[in-house]
């Protein structure tokens, strides 16, 4: 099994008629992924690579059927594309767009809970479930089908561990990417629990990066309700106090969010946190014998 995508998962590509958005619909496409539609208002009734273009959300989803939506639109215009498909009834969002502005965000997200839409990022590379769904920019052939479960606040490292599992033999569930914004959509929380839930993940490993409190309250999540075993990396061990890093959510101040905290949090919990990403196939070598 998996989370959130599997083989018969439908997906429309918002801004598909744009470079980023017509690139990698075809990766998708050609990965496996069912894209049934694309959206692009004022071309609605083309076709790009076989894939019938629509004006709206609301058309493309009454004539597909889809299910979930990737959105490549600009930043500026991100929020609302989030809304139109939570409003035209798309089970999941994947918003990729980088730089939507918090404020936008925050106007948004009572409306996406309200609705009952699963978001993931913006400001994320997406998620995939080996073998059988691509939503997103991430690179399909260093994934590997089997029962890791992978969540990550940054892309990059996305990358780094999975092709360090797939080199050790360990293939994944399900990846998901969440991005690096103070305000997104599905976070670890959420995540935990469906992977809690599915009855072929068999342990998770959980990326995290300084700033915020996410990290903290994902450690008491796993202790209090998690039966599976995590494996944790913290991104920016040596990073100086007080010192802006690459991601909006990756600030520390007023002495929180430092890796320290959440490196403490997660022991607390018994999760082995990875002093570097190499470690994280031993780690879960370990906890799975």
């Amino acid at each position: 099994m998996s989370i959130l995508i599997n083989k018969k998962t439908k997906l429309i590509v918002q801004g598909i008629t744009g470079r980023d958005g017509a690139f990698h619909a075809g990766k998708m496409q050609s990965y496996g992924t069912h894209v049934v539609g694309g959206v692009s208002p004022g071309k609605g009734g083309q076709h790009m690579n076989g894939i019938p273009i629509f004006n709206t959300v609301k058309e493309a989803r009454e004539a597909t059927g889809a299910t979930a939506s990737v959105i490549f639109v600009p930043a500026p215009f991100a929020a609302d594309a989030i809304l139109e498909a939570s409003f035209a009834g798309i089970e999941l969002v994947v918003a990729i767009t980088e730089g939507v502005p918090v404020q936008d965000m925050i106007r948004v997200m009572p409306f996406v809970r309200q609705n009952g839409t699963k978001l993931i990022g913006p400001n994320c590379p997406g998620l995939i479930t080996p073998e059988e769904c691509l939503i997103g920019i991430l690179p399909g052939n260093i994934f590997m089908k089997g029962n890791i479960g992978l969540m990550s606040r940054s892309g990059t490292l996305t990358y780094e561990v999975v092709n360090l599992l797939t080199e050790n033999k360990m293939g994944q569930t399900t990846c998901v990417g969440i991005g690096g914004d103070p305000v997104a959509g599905l976070y670890y929380q959420e995540l935990l629990q469906m992977y809690e839930d599915d009855p072929a993940t068999k342990a998770v490993v959980l990326i995290g990066e300084i700033g915020g409190d996410a990290e903290e309250q994902a450690a008491r999540f796993i202790r209090e309700k998690m039966t599976k075993p995590v494996v944790a990396f913290i991104a920016g061990q040596t990073a100086p106090p007080g010192k802006r890093m690459g991601h909006a959510g990756a600030i520390i101040s007023s002495g929180s969010g430092t890796a320290e905290e959440k490196i403490k949090a997660f022991n607390e919990a018994g999760v082995p946190v990875a002093k570097e990403p190499s470690q994280i196939p031993g780690l879960l070598k370990e906890i799975l014998k």
